[in-house]
């Protein structure tokens, strides 16, 4: 299970992110609220942990955002504010629990589990552009009655792409994400799979396309099929 944590403090962050790696989850920060929303908006993610006092961007400016546009990965804000009228504020702005600062680690694991147990009834399990539809369990790709199993890499860089339609997407970003930062894969490697794709949803025939755009990144877009 992905978690995200977006916290200012970077000692703190990587406090929270080495607890829940022994605790088995898959731990990434970021240290400001708008890089924040640009990740958890990119579908990768199962939760957020999220603190209230950001640069750039506040907690409560982020999940809004991301209530807004339809986002309902489970949101856990974490502040050192204990009055109700802020508690309050995080909650009506869409965060579904709210912990204050310190805390210990069994109840940041605990509330965890509540949040993505209660995620359980809600649970998208297919992502849709155009004439095309991922299935996210199966990693199966579809255009109307054909179909094609993605690998895993092809799986995750089209998920991003396909939850990011809104944005480009760029290849250093599809490099953290899908391959981490440890990996020994460059940005060739981005662009071999996203060729794969590219192979895959042609021989679909579906009309979207992966278009690239020079020294930014790569954008779904629906073009007429030729000949139609």
């Amino acid at each position: 299970m992905n978690i995200l944590v977006v916290e200012d403090e970077r000692n703190l962050a990587d406090a929270i992110c080495h607890i829940l790696n022994d605790a088995g989850y898959h731990a990434e920060a970021c240290y400001d609220g708008r890089s924040g929303l640009t990740s958890a908006e990119s579908g990768l993610y199962d939760a957020v942990v999220l603190d209230v006092m950001l640069p750039k961007m506040d907690g409560f400016e982020v999940v809004h955002e991301l209530r807004r546009k339809g986002n309902s990965v489970p949101v856990l804000l974490l502040t050192a504010r204990t009055s109700l009228t802020d508690k309050v504020e995080g909650l009506d702005a869409g965060a579904d629990d709210y912990m204050t600062k310190p805390f210990e680690a069994p109840e940041l694991l605990a509330r965890l589990r509540a949040l993505t147990r209660r995620q359980g009834d809600v649970v998208i399990d297919e992502l849709s552009f155009a004439d095309l539809t991922l299935d996210l369990t199966t990693h199966d790709l579809k255009c109307g009655e054909k179909e094609v199993h993605l690998s895993g890499k092809e799986f995750e860089v089209l998920r991003m792409l396909m939850s990011s339609t809104s944005r480009i997407v760029s290849k250093q970003d599809l490099l953290t994400r899908v391959w981490g930062t440890d990996g020994d894969a460059s940005e060739n490697s981005v662009e071999a799979y996203v060729s794969f794709l590219r192979k895959k949803i042609n021989h679909l025939g579906s009309r979207v396309q992966i278009t690239t755009l020079r020294m930014l990144g790569y954008r779904l877009e629906v073009f007429e099929n030729l000949g139609a």
